[in-house]
């Protein structure tokens, strides 16, 4: 079984006397509980279920009280607008997210913090015994390009990763975007519910044409 749902990275600069930039980013996730890095266990139930959200995602009330996931279209972003005063100095530029989606759908707990974070998570729920895990992997373009055809590595984005009364690793760990090709991202062991928060960064360690530069990620949770 899988689970696919796209992301959209973009990265945009502009001349105006100055040089700027915006860097954006699209996911989607969910997930959360309590202390500790979030993962839950769950009991094996009928049918066996996979559910990836990274950003916001469609849950009929919560897993706790018999809620049940939903497919949801929405792709959302991650930008930045660095000042032309800093444009390429090696400053780091944090990231935010025109995501909704702050509270965990195990339990309506307030995991991740907006607009700084992106909730990804889900769960890998089978019909009886411990099996392979299920694993999470982005698809990602070589490069952000512009409309004239310029480009930026996507290497230039990684991701922190936390969650709010978290401790110790997470189940989807810090790292940085590859340019181009399949990359793991996490995975979920069977019978399990998974989530991390994700905040987003732009190197800001070069200076690109101007322009405005665009690439989709897609997540995919794939089961044995």
């Amino acid at each position: 079984m899988h689970a696919t749902p796209p992301s959209r990275h973009r990265v945009r600069y502009s001349r105006n006397g100055l040089r700027r930039a915006i860097i954006g980013a699209v996911l989607f996730g969910a997930v959360s509980d309590a202390a500790s890095a979030y993962t839950v266990s769950l009991t094996a139930a009928t049918p066996k279920a996979v559910y990836l959200q990274v950003g916001v995602g469609s849950f009929t009330n919560t897993y706790l009280n018999g809620g049940q996931p939903g497919n949801n279209t929405t792709v959302n972003s991650v930008s930045v607008t660095v000042p032309a005063a800093v444009v390429g100095n090696g400053t780091a530029q944090n990231m935010t997210t025109d995501s909704t989606a702050s509270l965990s759908f195990w339990d309506n707990y307030a995991f991740c913090n907006l607009p700084s974070q992106v909730y990804i998570g889900g769960f890998y729920r089978t019909t009886g015994g411990t099996t392979t895990a299920a694993q999470v992997t982005a698809t990602v373009p070589a490069a952000l390009t512009s409309a004239t055809g310029q480009t930026i590595p996507f290497s230039k984005i990684r991701w922190a990763t936390s969650g709010n009364g978290d401790t110790g690793g997470q189940p989807f760990p810090a790292g940085t975007f590859v340019n181009g090709g399949v990359q793991n991202v996490g995975a979920m062991a069977s019978n399990t519910w998974d989530e991390s928060c994700w905040a987003f960064s732009y190197s800001n360690d070069s200076v690109p044409a101007a322009g405005t530069f665009t690439g989709t990620v897609r997540y995919t949770l794939s089961s044995p």
